[in-house]
């Protein structure tokens, strides 16, 4: 497994992968494969820009296969710049198992925690995604709360857990 951060030369991978996403797993993300299809290629290219606010991982296997992704974006209100965010946490079906979440989530904490006074990293799961809260709790997220009817999706309502870690820099 090769883990790096992901760049505009990355765009049309990281599309594919994010629209497999979507497409498989449509209750996971806040956004829809329609949604995210009509964007301009320009726009991927763009979110995959690296800041001193916000980066994507990707997690490459041996046959350079992009396997999973995640994201990464800090608050950027003066008053809330101690917290990020995690977003759009995806791995391919083939590789789960394979410790492909638990090795981008470690990265990310590990980049993260080079962020001058970021202190904490917050992310919403789907309450019912017990294998995805399960890998969140292995890198040391605790759920601190529920929304109740964070999503509707085809007529039915889809509870998030908010789960939170603390890091220190």
């Amino acid at each position: 497994m090769n883990i790096r951060c992901l760049d505009p030369a990355d765009a049309e991978i990281y599309r594919q992968i994010r629209l497999r996403s979507l497409q498989e797993t449509p209750d996971a993300f806040l956004t829809t494969y329609e949604i995210q299809q009509a964007r301009p290629y320009e726009d991927f290219q763009q979110n995959l820009q690296r800041t001193a606010m916000k980066f994507t991982l990707g997690c490459f296997a041996e046959n350079n296969e992009l396997a999973g992704i995640v994201t990464f974006v800090r608050e950027s209100n003066s008053k809330i710049t101690h917290k990020g965010n995690i977003y759009a946490m995806y791995v391919s079906p083939e590789f789960r198992g394979k410790h492909v979440g638990y090795a981008l989530l470690t990265e990310l904490l590990q980049q993260a925690k080079q962020c001058p006074g970021l202190e904490q990293i917050n992310l919403t799961v789907v309450s019912t995604n017990l294998a995805a809260k399960k890998l969140y709790e292995s890198v040391g997220f605790t759920t601190y709360g529920t929304e109740r009817n964070a999503m509707k999706s085809s007529g039915r309502y889809l509870d998030d857990d908010l789960m939170a870690i603390r890091i220190y820099t």
